[in-house]
């Protein structure tokens, strides 16, 4: 197994995170590619920086309309030029981001906002545009589902702590673009390493207060801590925030498990820098890639990603809900079930549940919501375990029948049934009861297996 191990002994936020993929070895050209694809006029910058007396990689975003930056006057040793858009920020703040909590809350009457730094225009961008911004974006789909989820989980941090609907979360222009690259090119950094699962330390998340669009906020601010949920988190070090809302987003986009570094042989290694050089303090977060040393389970198959997507829909008739199961299962969905359910006020539903795998997770929201009369669903990609199969056939007087297996890692059998098809096929052809149909192919199989 692939794993990736993030070291957040200093936080971590999305232009670190960028910083430890590319030191990691993920060409700096493929996150300038993905940023380019986003069409939103930003560019990336990369330098190489000292904190604390480490080098690691900084990556910034260049948002459109922001004069050339000139970083050759950081010196090597000492502490970092501030950008100028942290000034507003105060030296509270660790990461470069200053744009971070200007754009992350919600503004329902979208006005100008005093603390917002590099201020180019007042256009805020809603959850809705972003999504697509992201969704008209030529990359490749899994990049853009995590993305999306990013943001969703963003939106949704915000609408809860601020009591506003989501569709009235706005991000600021400016901001917007920064999350928008650092959460993409995240997402396009991650999958280029082929990690198979994403593990960290429990996190720093630092201490104090940050000013932003709705005036001094604890560190670490509510949406931040909102998306970290139950994540281990400690503070340490000199008062700033350490943990944004943006890296707390890129760590649930990633499904992200907490704990010690596990036994692993290490194959790649990457420093990202945060925006201050502090004398004592490596301001940075460490990336790790190699594979598990542990010896697997016998019985343990690998995990792999599955599209969970749901309707609840309570207008609708029995007979179009079953056609629209088989539009999905012929659409290439692994599995469709429907669950009865009670709504509110007494309101009886059927929850409408798809299985796929998640490059048709689009094609299958999609065929919902054109074809049902639920006007919204949700999805989320989960971890899914499936023994290896194979086949074996038995010829029974009725015809053959296809037996599958399943095994465990150890070549131990897990379970064997006739596959249902064949048996339904020739119960019908010569008006046999299915139920004989499969005990005689099981018999058979058992038979076949006797003295091996």
């Amino acid at each position: 197994m692939r794993i990736g191990y993030l070291e957040c002994f200093s936080g971590i936020s999305g232009d670190m995170l960028l910083g430890a993929l590319v030191d990691a070895g993920v060409p700096f050209s493929l996150l300038e590619d993905t940023t380019a694809a986003l069409n939103i006029g930003a560019r990336l910058e990369l330098r190489k920086v000292m904190r604390g007396g480490l080098t690691g990689s900084k990556v910034d975003v260049i948002p459109p309309g922001d004069p050339a930056h000139d970083h050759a006057q950081e010196p090597s040793h000492g502490h970092s030029h501030e950008h100028a858009q942290e000034h507003s920020h105060s030296h509270e703040h660790g990461h470069s981001h200053a744009h971070e909590h200007a754009q992350h809350h919600a503004h329902a009457h979208a006005p100008a906002h005093a603390h917002a730094p590099h201020e180019h225009s007042h256009e805020h961008r809603s959850l809705s545009t972003i999504l697509g911004i992201i969704a008209a974006a030529p990359l490749a789909e899994r990049v853009k589902q995590r993305a999306s989820r990013a943001f969703q989980l963003l939106g949704e941090a915000e609408a809860a702590i601020h009591s506003t609907p989501i569709e009235k979360v706005h991000f600021h222009e400016v901001g917007a673009v920064d999350t928008i690259v650092d959460i993409v090119c995240a997402a396009a950094g991650c999958e280029s390493l082929h990690v198979d699962r994403w593990m960290a330390s429990p996190l720093n998340v630092g201490s104090g207060t940050v000013k932003c669009a709705h005036g001094t906020l604890p560190v670490p601010a509510p949406a931040t801590i909102s998306l970290l949920g139950d994540a281990p988190i400690y503070s340490a070090g000199m008062p700033m925030e350490r943990v944004t809302p943006t890296g707390a987003a890129i760590l649930r986009m990633l499904d992200v498990s907490y704990g010690p570094l596990p036994a692993m042989r290490v194959t790649a290694r990457g420093y990202g820098a945060g925006g201050r050089d502090m004398p004592g303090e490596a301001n940075l977060v460490r990336l790790l890639v190699g594979e598990s040393t542990e010896q697997k389970a016998a019985h343990q198959p690998a995990a792999e990603p599955i599209a969970v997507i749901e309707a609840v829909i309570d207008d609708s008739t029995p007979q179009l809900l079953a056609y629209v199961s088989e539009l999905l299962l012929e659409a290439g969905a692994w599995d469709v079930f429907r669950t009865p359910v009670q709504m509110k006020k007494g309101r009886m539903g059927v929850q409408l549940t798809v299985l796929s795998s998640p490059e048709l997770a689009s094609a299958m929201r999609e065929l919902l919501l054109r074809e049902t009369t639920s006007i919204g669903l949700r999805w989320r990609i989960e971890q899914k375990i499936a023994l290896p199969r194979e086949f074996a056939e038995v010829e029974t007087r009725w015809g053959k029948v296809r037996i599958k297996i399943a095994r465990f890692a150890s070549g131990e059998i897990a379970n064997v049934s006739p596959e249902y098809e064949d048996c339904r096929t020739l119960a019908r052809r010569h008006g046999v009861p299915l139920k004989t149909v499969l005990q005689e192919a099981m018999r058979l199989y058992a038979a076949s297996q006797e003295g091996r």
